[in-house]
């Protein structure tokens, strides 16, 4: 019996006189290839597609000691369409990002000189603890006092 690409049918009862048949087929080409030339390698020479529902085929010849393959694939059936998605709707805002640890250094570097910024509108005192009380010395250094710490609200 010949090797005949068509069998097994679809769906057909399969027996092992049909699969012999086959097999004998099959090996009966394979002695039939010259064995002088041998087999020096295979190329696929090309894939194709076929549409939904169809059998999938390959054949196969030889050139020269070389194999050659096509291929023809039958496409999938097209999937039932998605439902409509909501238009114009915001999405909820996701979680900040990382901070870099360059990025943290430079922020507290930044916040410090602006830190110490702040007392540089103060004046030092300009006078020298006197050995005695002396109110007008003591005014100075509450108002001095008061002006820093009105300095270091801001």
């Amino acid at each position: 019996m010949p090797f005949d690409p068509n069998i097994p049918e679809h769906n057909a009862e399969l027996t092992s006189a049909l699969f012999r048949g086959q097999f004998t087929g099959l090996k009966d080409l394979i002695d039939a290839l010259p064995t002088g030339a041998g087999i020096t390698g295979a190329v696929v020479e090309s894939v194709s597609t076929l549409p939904p529902g169809n059998a999938a085929t390959a054949t196969v010849s030889l050139v020269g000691g070389e194999l050659r393959f096509t291929f023809a694939l039958p496409e999938g059936a097209t999937g039932p369409t998605g439902q409509q998605g909501n238009d114009g709707q915001q999405g909820a805002t996701g979680p900040p990002g990382e901070v870099t640890q360059t990025d943290l250094n430079n922020a507290v570097l930044n916040t410090l000189s602006q830190s110490s910024n702040i007392t540089n509108s103060v004046n030092t005192l300009a006078a020298v603890a006197p050995l005695d009380y002396e109110p007008l010395v003591l005014q100075q250094t509450i108002d001095k006092l008061n002006e820093l710490i009105l300095a270091l609200r801001r």
